[in-house]
């Protein structure tokens, strides 16, 4: 007995052939004959032998080249891949389906192919594990099961020799000094049409309708409503996606391609030190002016409070500033400093700046010298370096007391 899947399929066919010649002129008697021509076509004992030599104007594949240009003639490929916990949306870590390309006169033998009997299987699973079902429904009078069943299965026979072909997309891929593998880049149409159908239900489904009327009302929704915005659709075969694929033809010919634009990066206003805080983080154009009042107090002939003050408060803003940039780095994620970017950084610089040792700050003092020195250090040669000739001699014993007692003073804001 056929499974009532196949013979379902061969009634459609037939009623089809039957619609494209039966009219209102049509006579009863002409009708009789046309439908007596019918049933002895469409029987599976005279339609299958003629679908099985069909099949191989058919090839099932994963990645049509088609889909790169309409008149690219390759090989039809199957990929195999396996599947790795790597993350990436590739062959292999999806379930895909296969794709079929050729005469689209012959694509009713796919279909024939894809149906799913009684079981569960389908015409090509059994046919694959020449299953005694099939067998039993392939064993025709006038047919060898073994040949019938070789013939159809040419559509997924693939060629011995590999061939691309000129219209293809290609990339030169470097594999080392000076040689090259010239790559056809394919499309697997499986993976582009499933996106295309996770979207449509991502958009088009009933409770996206209902979120989006709950949204224009103002209403309560217990869900989630999400947008894809910027799609762009992309069309194969013109007016003959069955030209293209089956698959290209199921979806009508159109895809979705997703927005592809560079990332929009966070600008960071400071960039941590790669060697030295002082020399890669200050920039001594931002400190000119105060020191150029520095200078002017310490010139001053006048040596009264009202002098020493302001030349303290001065002194004590200019490394105000310099922790000012302290705390901007601080504020960079933790860990920063643990980068190979940064190895040449002094781990009592590391230590001081990066908030990954917080702890170590407080829990230890043998860092605190080492910064202590470079600030005085910083301030004693920006100052120099800031006046030219007419800087005076500041780390002497007459000048250099001031500046280390402000630094001790502010240890509150750079410690």
């Amino acid at each position: 007995m056929i499974d009532l899947a196949i013979q379902n399929f061969l009634n459609e066919r037939k009623d089809s052939w039957l619609k494209k010649k039966i009219d209102s002129k049509t006579t009863e008697e002409h009708e009789r004959e046309l439908t007596e021509e019918a049933n002895e076509l469409f029987s599976l004992p005279t339609w299958l032998p003629d679908a099985a030599k069909r099949a191989k104007q058919l090839s099932l594949v994963s990645h049509p080249a088609k889909f790169s240009h309409p008149s690219a003639k390759a090989s039809s490929i199957i990929a195999v891949a396996a599947k790795k916990p790597d993350g990436f949306v590739r062959s292999g870590n999806t379930t895909e389906q296969l794709d079929v390309f050729g005469n689209a006169a012959a694509m009713d033998v796919y279909k024939f192919l894809s149906l799913t009997l009684v079981d569960g299987q389908t015409v090509l699973s059994h046919l694959e594990q020449s299953t005694p079902a099939i067998q039993q429904q392939f064993t025709l009078p006038a047919t060898n099961y073994t040949e019938l069943a070789s013939a159809l299965l040419a559509i997924k026979s693939t060629d011995t020799k590999i061939i691309t072909s000129a219209i293809v997309k290609q990339v030169y891929f470097p594999v080392s000094e000076n040689h090259y593998h010239l790559l056809s880049v394919l499309t697997s149409s499986s993976l582009m049409f499933t996106l295309k159908q996770r979207i449509n239900t991502l958009r088009f489904s009933e409770e996206t309708k209902t979120a989006r009327e709950a949204k224009k009302n103002c209403q309560h929704f217990n869900g989630e409503l999400a947008e894809i915005y910027s799609l762009t659709v992309i069309g194969f075969g013109g007016t003959k996606p069955q030209n293209i694929s089956v698959l290209n033809n199921q979806n009508g010919g159109t895809a979705y391609l997703l927005e592809s634009l560079p990332p929009i990066l966070k600008k960071r206003s400071i960039n941590p030190p790669k060697s030295n805080f002082f020399s890669n983080s200050l920039r001594l154009k931002d400190f000119q002016e105060d020191f150029d009042q520095l200078h002017k107090q310490l010139s001053s002939d006048t040596n009264n409070i009202h002098v020493r003050n302001k030349r303290d408060w001065l002194i004590k803003n200019i490394i105000y500033q310099v922790a000012d940039k302290l705390w901007q780095i601080r504020f960079l994620d933790a860990g920063w400093s643990t980068s190979d970017n940064y190895q040449n950084l002094p781990p009592q610089q590391k230590t001081w700046l990066d908030q990954q040792y917080k702890d170590t700050r407080q829990q230890r003092t043998d860092w605190q010298d080492d910064i202590k020195t470079a600030l005085a250090r910083w301030l004693f040669n920006s100052y120099k370096t800031t006046q030219g000739d007419k800087a005076l001699s500041i780390d002497d014993d007459h000048y250099k007391p001031h500046f280390i007692r402000s630094i001790e003073a502010c240890e509150a804001a750079w410690l």
